[in-house]
């Protein structure tokens, strides 16, 4: 087209879009991030000191089902991968369906499968997907920030759907996600990740074999 008329009828892509495909998956966080600053813990993705230090006490042998609520694109995902089984399966579960689709498209990987929709409900999803339960749950959910009541229901239904033995894994920036665990979960290992943006809590709450 020529002409001052046809150059104004072109539609120009939002800024935000235009920075998704210019950054990538940094883009693509960070508009997330802008769409959903309240679901989101972090405008920067986890650091590997992070992901190595929260995933150091999983029994990958062990590991069957490994669940993620939060995933945004995917910082925790090939990690995990990289760690389960063959014939394991990952679940990553999240509210906004731009970082689902970007994952989707992402990963091929036929133990993965990314679900759009809450934590909340993750017993019903892992039933959707043929699981009995779940040996780990992994969560960057801002616990401090979620909806009212949001934050218990989430850490009652990942304790029904852990099978003895597994483990909730929570970072934060706060400890605010221990109060919530401890309702459920009686013993929680504690760490510290200094090197991470920001420096964050890490946390571990084991389910009894008993219970």
């Amino acid at each position: 087209m020529t002409g001052h008329q046809g150059v104004g009828a072109i539609a120009r892509p939002s800024l935000r879009k235009r920075a998704a495909r210019f950054f990538g998956q940094w883009g693509v966080f960070f508009r997330g991030f802008i769409e959903e600053p309240r679901m989101v813990g972090s405008i920067i993705p986890s650091s590997r000191f992070t992901i190595e230090k929260m995933l150091a006490p999983v029994d990958w042998q062990r590991c069957k089902v490994f669940v993620e609520y939060g995933p945004g694109v995917g910082t925790f995902c090939q990690p995990v991968l990289d760690r389960l089984r063959r014939d394991g399966t990952l679940i990553v579960i999240d509210t906004n369906p731009l970082y689902v689709d970007y994952l989707r498209k992402h990963f091929r990987d036929s133990r993965f499968h990314a679900v759009h929709g809450s934590a909340a409900d993750v017993v019903e999803i892992v039933k959707a997907h043929g699981c009995d339960g779940a040996d780990y749950v992994l969560s960057g959910l801002p616990f401090s920030t979620l909806p009212e009541g949001v934050g218990p229901a989430i850490a009652q239904a990942t304790h029904e759907v852990l099978r003895p033995g597994g483990a909730f894994l929570v970072y934060q920036f706060s400890a605010r996600a221990r109060d919530f665990m401890a309702r459920h979960f009686r013993r929680i290992d504690r760490g510290f990740e200094f090197w991470n943006v920001l420096p964050c809590q890490l946390f571990w709450g084991w389910k009894d074999r008993d219970t």
